[in-house]
């Protein structure tokens, strides 16, 4: 199964259509399979007086507060609508992250088949009764982000989505740390693993680190979702920004994605068929050590293993030692019996 790769515009339109078109056009020209964004309203999402994070404040400054940031940030039904037939266009899959039951509703109306759980309401019991009550249907799925919870807590939430009616065998859990950036100390990508083991569940990987080095290593490690925020200038106003890569840099992280897929093969450990042509240059036969003469016994002192790896293998040679020699060899010829 091919590893899906979303490229997370997040907020990152700043509110303006042309800008999320064109983060969907550099999102498609990188090679991702989905391009998500946000569903929310400021009022459902944060109060009044809701603190910003430490990295919103930093990217965004202190005296505009996170409600108002949001209010900003929010996407109209009818800029859903363009954003999706956008992305027809271009031939990616949308995806949004729904905050609240209305913009949830709204996605399902809208026929999406994923329901992707951001990491801050996995303790929203309501909230991901109503995740599990969508999903319920065959054709839909679910994706979990767990930034910030603890084993028990994803236990937890994994327990309400199935009672709501969506099996484990359709959740896709993902790990994820939400510092942006994400210092890589703090990453604990082995994390991923122990999700897997624990839940048998599917896993994924939700990156907020610099640079594309962590994600290509959550595939190595068995992640078949990758997702990571994409913007088209680092530069440009807004609390994702600077934690995203720019087009090319996406590009070069699915290029490499692509080629660790290749690179993890099926596990079965054999000779492939572009390393079968080295056998006979790389192995060694038994060969003659010095001259031996005919009946003469073979012995660790008249013979050696040498390349080409074309006559008798040097795994043989304890059979091959104290039998008489069918006749003679000159030094260096391979024996054969």
């Amino acid at each position: 199964m091919s590893v899906l790769i979303i490229a997370e515009a997040g907020v990152n339109h700043n509110g303006d259509l042309a800008l999320a078109k064109g983060l969907i056009d550099a999102a498609a020209q990188a090679g991702a399979n989905l391009v998500k964004f946000q569903t929310f309203s400021a009022d459902r999402l944060a109060t009044a007086g809701a603190a910003k994070a430490d990295y919103q404040t930093q990217t965004t400054g202190s005296a505009e507060s996170q409600h108002a940031m949001l209010r900003r940030l929010e996407l109209t039904l009818d800029m859903h609508l363009a954003l999706i037939d956008h992305c027809r266009k271009r031939g990616i899959g949308f995806l949004s992250t729904a905050f609240d039951h209305p913009s949830l509703d709204l996605l399902a109306e809208l026929g999406l088949e994923r329901f992707k759980i951001p990491s801050g309401e996995i303790t929203n019991l309501p909230y991901l009764r109503h995740v599990g009550r969508l999903a319920a249907p065959a054709d839909k799925s679910v994706i979990l982000s767990t930034g910030m919870a603890t084993l028990g807590e994803i236990e937890a939430a994994l327990d309400i989505l199935e009672t709501a009616g969506t099996p484990r065998g359709r959740i896709t859990v993902l790990h994820c740390n939400t510092e942006y950036p994400t210092p890589m100390g703090d990453v604990n990508l082995r994390a991923m693993v122990t999700l897997r083991e624990a839940f048998q569940v599917v896993v994924g990987y939700s990156d907020h680190t610099p640079g594309i080095e962590v994600p290509i290593a959550a595939v190595a490690l068995g992640a078949t979702v990758i997702e990571k925020h994409l913007t088209l200038d680092r530069t440009l106003p807004g609390p994702d920004h600077p934690a995203s890569l720019e087009p090319d840099e996406f590009a070069a992280m699915v290029h490499a994605i692509r080629h660790i897929e290749q690179a993890l093969g099926d596990g079965i450990k054999r000779p492939s068929p572009s390393e079968a042509k080295n056998k006979p240059i790389a192995r060694k036969s038994l060969v003659a050590a010095v001259p031996i003469r005919a009946g003469e016994p073979f012995t660790p002192a008249n013979l050696t293993a040498k390349r080409p790896g074309t006559g008798l293998s040097p795994m043989r040679w304890d059979e091959v030692i104290g039998r008489p020699a069918p006749r003679a060899f000159a030094a260096d010829e391979l024996i054969a019996l």
